[in-house]
């Protein structure tokens, strides 16, 4: 396919096969092809085939189970790199033969005797050989009754040489002592005798096949995310032997269950959990997260991510099409294959577009010669108008925009479901949020931790440290949550505990270095700092836990779900950009109330059922918003369904990921915003490439209609128009979403402890 017209044409083939809907891309050389079971795909690839193209199937993966899904088909690749390299050696040739031509047509001071003859030689083989593959589709398209941008380079080619021959050979164009001038307008021509247009015969292929070139530099540009996606994977994975032993095997035969080592400074291989060892992990080309992540035995890890440091063991959990890697890439992929509602309008004009320009171009001709103009005159006119119309720009506005702007969403951890969901972002002004796991860290977590200033001659390390001791023997979350921001704050190695007991309902008590600690419910009177503690944390729906050091208390941990620090800044960031934050929780109304209240948002709705959450939707799109809902669970399935928009987050449940048109590979919501601006950058590049399509097609035709411009110059344009087209597209892939930013967000806020936790 060459232009939006083949596009067109293609698409409307398999259509008219019943039951049969079909998204045909330009840019990646794909249809996605939706059909009934019972039609076999080879009748599929022979109704294109009778459409005058060739097609065939991707080559499948390795299997689901295998290996890595591939991004990019080898053989397709293959055969790109064979065609890009033919028309590489086509473009040399063909310039090395027609620069002379263009130089001594443009340069009367270089003409010499018989010059138009050697012209004439050197314009051939360019005529024939350079444009033969125009020709070769042009011919095709005839005679399956279709006409392409490849029908109006090959008419303009052959008019402008057959005219060229005829002014040579009969018209005396080729007297010796001839000199031809250049110009940009047809006019009489010099003594009455015919002009040679011989520039115009090589300028046209030389152009094509220049922007040809160019735009397929630029188009790999647009696409080198995805292509790095798939360059995360690895060949090769050591895995661990039964007895201890090491074995290097290809990826494709690693099997969920086995383990493998992964060194400092290499891949992870597949998804796994972390069997021994510790180390940083970073993920930034796999989610965007700038900072490596730490990981001990129990962590996940993705495949793709870098061990930075120590050494690790992995049990592998997903490998081949399972793995969280393949399953970007495909999402990537797929998003690419959509369309704007914008583009489907540019394609159904590409369809007449072509005959249309045929039809003007006939007309120019008959209205040049009607007016008693020579044909010298209507000829260049005719070729000028065949030549710079350009349905190219109208096939690749949308498809190089999306392959760059979900690219770059990956890299910055956004995955988006296509054209539609790019439109669908573009328009929400209003968000449903979920609370636990998606503004929140959905994990029991020390908010505060309020000591008495100089509480029995101990100071805050000592009492952290000794709280964090004694739950180091608790199994309960309350007791690991103390633990880990023991371990955090007061060192990684804490004292021996003597005398542990469990207090079933009420907490722990033991002896550390020689001191009673108690920890457990608040009772009895307080001193007034821990008191003020205890009614702050009652009013936010903390769970409150005393802590006595020989008898005496001392500290008062407040314990529960803490807001994620960057969800501050997300729901900041998405007040300015118009978007209205609704909360949605299942959760009571207290810590439902006190994560608004942290938040700024004032449209709340608590213990909300999944069916509740889903007629909230509903009652607000009635009341004409546009509404998105950003969900982690099961429970937010029904709502993200449906909404305008359903944003999943990668590390919810499968279902809220499988309703979701978007999906944030990075916890939290931090990277909500930056798809908004995303979205809108894109559509508005999209806007900009399709006006630009319609908008030269609209200037230049009756220009070239009119005589004004010369059919070498016309080609030159229409290859411009383009590369253009695709350039405006590149600049996506160096989108950042600070640039977008009209002003700071302001800082992140410190965690605060956002929900309830009771303790047996």
């Amino acid at each position: 396919m060459t232009c939006a017209a083949c596009v067109n044409r293609v698409e409307k083939r398999l259509s008219r096969l019943e039951g049969v809907t079909a998204s045909v891309n330009l840019a990646t050389g794909r249809a996605r092809v939706c059909h009934p079971s019972g039609l076999p795909v080879d009748e599929l690839v022979a109704t294109v085939e009778k459409a005058g193209y060739t097609a065939a199937l991707p080559e499948p993966s390795a299997g689901p189970r295998s290996g890595p899904a591939p991004v990019r088909d080898e053989g397709k690749a293959k055969e790109e790199e064979g065609t890009a390299a033919a028309e590489r050696r086509q473009l040399v040739i063909t310039g090395v033969l027609a620069l002379p031509v263009l130089v001594l047509s443009m340069a009367p001071a270089l003409q010499f005797r018989n010059w138009q003859w050697l012209c004439f030689a050197l314009a051939a083989p360019v005529a024939v050989w350079g444009a033969w593959p125009f020709h070769v589709r042009a011919v095709r398209g005839l005679r399956h009754s279709a006409s392409t941008m490849d029908t109006l380079v090959s008419l303009g080619v052959v008019a402008s040489f057959g005219w060229s021959a005829y002014a040579l050979f009969l018209g005396g164009a080729g007297e010796p002592g001839m000199r031809m001038p250049f110009t940009l307008a047809p006019g009489a021509a010099a003594d009455g005798m015919a002009h040679v247009y011989l520039e115009a015969t090589v300028g046209v292929p030389l152009f094509v096949w220049a922007g040809r070139f160019l735009e397929a530099r630029a188009r790999q540009g647009t696409g080198a995310a995805l292509r790095a996606l798939a360059g995360l994977s690895v060949k090769d994975v050591a895995v661990r032997e039964k007895d201890g032993g090491e074995r290097l095997v290809p990826l494709e035969r690693l099997r969920a269950g086995q383990t493998f080592l992964v060194r400092p400074g290499e891949r992870v291989a597949t998804d796994g959990e972390v069997v021994e060892g510790g180390s940083a992990v970073d993920l930034s080309l796999v989610t965007g997260e700038s900072e490596p992540v730490e990981v001990e035995p129990g962590s996940r890890v993705v495949g793709g991510s870098v061990n930075v440091a120590g050494l690790l063991l992995v049990r592998a959990t997903a490998v081949g099409a399972d793995t969280r890697l393949a399953r970007i890439s495909r999402m990537v992929e797929e998003a690419q294959a959509g369309k704007a509602r914008a583009q489907r309008l540019a394609d159904r004009v590409a369809g007449v577009f072509v005959p249309v320009v045929l039809a003007l171009a006939a007309g120019t001709l008959g209205f040049w010669l009607g007016t008693g103009r020579d044909a010298q005159s209507a000829v260049t006119a005719c070729v000028a108008v065949l030549v710079v119309a350009c349905p190219c720009a109208l096939g690749l506005a949308t498809p190089t925009a999306l392959m760059a702007a979900t690219g770059r969403g990956a890299q910055l951890g956004i995955l988006v479901g296509g054209a539609r969901a790019l439109e669908g972002l573009r328009h929400v002004d209003t968000v449903v949020l979920d609370k636990t796991g998606t503004l929140t860290s959905g994990r029991t977590t020390v908010a505060r931790f309020t000591v008495v200033p100089g509480a029995g001659g101990l100071g805050e390390r000592a009492v952290v440290r000794y709280a964090g001791a004694l739950e180091g023997g608790s199994e309960h979350p309350l007791g690991r949550a103390v633990v880990d921001y023991a371990r955090a704050n007061a060192g990684a190695d804490l004292p021996d505990v003597v005398d542990f007991r469990a207090l079933p309902g009420r907490g722990a008590r033991g002896v550390v270095d020689g001191r009673l600690i108690e920890v457990g419910a608040p009772t009895g009177d307080l001193p007034a700092v821990l008191a003020d503690a205890l009614t702050a944390a009652e009013a936010t729906a903390r769970t409150p836990v005393l802590v006595r050091v020989d008898g005496e208390a001392v500290a008062l941990v407040e314990i529960g779900d803490v807001v994620r620090p960057g969800t501050y800044r997300a729901v900041d960031a998405l007040r300015r950009l118009g978007v209205r934050p609704v909360l949605a929780t299942g959760d009571a109304k207290a810590p439902a109330l006190a994560v608004a209240a942290d938040l700024g948002i004032e449209e709340v709705h608590a213990r909300c059922a999944p069916e509740e959450k889903a007629a909230l939707v509903r009652a607000l799109r009635e009341r004409g918003h546009r509404v998105a809902v950003v969900g982690d669970g099961v429970n937010d399935a029904a709502a993200l369904a449906g909404a305008d928009l359903g944003i999943g987050l990668a590390g919810g449940a499968d279902a809220a990921i499988g309703a979701a048109d978007v999906t944030l590979v990075r916890t939290g919501i931090e990277a909500l915003p930056d798809a908004v601006r995303l979205a809108r950058r894109t559509l508005a590049t999209i806007r900009v490439n399709l006006v630009w399509a319609f908008g030269y097609n609209v200037v230049t035709v009756p220009l070239a209609m009119l005589g004004v411009l010369n059919p070498m110059v016309a080609a030159a344009a229409m290859s411009a128009s383009s590369v253009l087209v695709v350039g405006n597209s590149l600049r996506l892939r160096a989108w950042h979403p600070s640039a977008a930013r009209r002003r700071p967000a302001g800082p992140s806020r410190p965690a605060r402890a956002a929900g309830p936790a009771t303790r047996p």
